[in-house]
């Protein structure tokens, strides 16, 4: 049985353990660009030790920003900052991968420490999108334009750029952004698309644009290179999304040519932040990536509240999921993996840089 140093290899590529470096957002980018900030942030935690590194939240357009300090990719000027990113990680023997998205109705929102409420004219909003007009809701109340068909050609065209770039700024490992309330996760959810065309209705008609995205991807992201996506599994609601759609959901993503869901949860809602909070605990989202991987046949990551070794070298052992994904246990401490190793007595998994091995 694998455990979390155990190597994996999906397509071309090879990761050194099962642990990776979960997308999250630094609300630091200047127009969209990477700078000095996201090279050490990812760098940093390139050196701990984990296998794969995801940048986090990148927008397929400018309006697709959740902020305005969000990552873009949605020009060529924005592919050099990344390269050099991308670069470094390969230096130190990890994977560079990438979640690509749009916000929707969630765009156009302040920095979080800002409070995160939608801008207004003076702070230089722009236009939101979704699959209704329903709004995000709490300090989100801003009513989103409902997207025609040709809008979502638009940004299903957009998602095909972005892959290109992703490609050319050296990534060899992305993640299409379907959860979290954002764009493709309000088509997903019954709570908030009541469309009555393609787009809405049966589990197949919403997420048609989810479908529609990873054909176009497809079309410009290498045969030989790991596709992925992010879902929220649930939406911890009566009457949302549940764990049984995304089981559904995945067996038609695997047939697309997805070869790893990222099962993560909730955000559907602002109203709805109790009863997520509620659900919350140590690896409360890892049943939901053993549900999928057992009745979808496909491979999963694991993430939410992993904090301990055991627990997750237990994670994989168990076969509940086939990766594990840290974000804030990362932020705590970058060498995480390191520590972990000793823990689960695989010392010598994790080669410091000669320039810290002495210490």
């Amino acid at each position: 049985m694998p455990h979390l140093f155990d190597p994996l290899t999906i397509k071309s590529i090879t990761l050194k353990n099962r642990i990776g470096v979960s997308p999250m957002c630094q609300y630091s980018a200047e127009n969209g660009h990477a700078n000095d900030w996201h090279l050490v942030h990812q760098g940093t935690r390139a050196v701990g030790g984990a296998a794969l590194i995801i940048t986090e939240a990148t927008a397929v357009t400018a309006e697709g920003r959740i902020t305005p300090g969000c990552m873009g990719l949605w020009q060529d000027s924005q592919i050099e900052p990344l390269a050099r990113i991308t670069n470094f990680l390969k230096q130190h023997g990890v994977v560079p991968g990438i979640q690509i998205g749009h916000a929707g109705r969630k765009a156009s929102s302040a920095l979080p420490w800002d409070g995160g409420a939608h801008l207004n004219d003076s702070q230089g909003d722009w236009d939101i999108v979704g699959p209704t007009d329903v709004p995000f809701g709490g300090s989100q109340m801003k009513k989103p334009t409902p997207l025609d068909k040709a809008g979502i050609g638009t940004i299903v065209a957009a998602f095909r750029d972005t892959a290109r770039r992703a490609k050319e700024a050296g990534y060899e490992w992305l993640e299409i952004h379907g959860a979290h309330g954002y764009l493709i996760n309000s088509f997903l959810s019954p709570l908030t698309n009541t469309r009555s065309d393609e787009y809405g209705g049966s589990l197949p008609n919403r997420a048609r644009m989810l479908l529609d995205i990873i054909a176009a991807v497809k079309t410009e992201w290498p045969d030989n290179l790991p596709l992925s996506v992010r879902l929220s599994a649930t939406d911890w609601v009566d009457g949302g999304w549940t764990v049984d759609d995304s089981v559904e959901l995945a067996k038609l993503l695997k047939s697309a040519g997805v070869d790893l869901v990222d099962c993560s949860s909730g955000g559907m809602r602002a109203e709805d932040g109790a009863v997520y909070s509620q659900a919350a605990g140590a690896g409360y989202q890892v049943p939901l990536a053993e549900k999928v991987r057992r009745e979808a046949g496909v491979l999963t990551a694991a993430v939410g509240m992993i904090t301990e070794p055991m627990q997750a070298d237990q994670i994989i052992r168990n076969g509940q999921a086939d990766m594990v994904y840290l974000a804030r246990e990362m932020l705590r401490n970058p060498y995480w993996p390191i520590e972990a190793a000793r823990q689960v007595h695989k010392k010598d998994a994790v080669k410091l840089p000669v320039q810290y091995a002495r210490a």
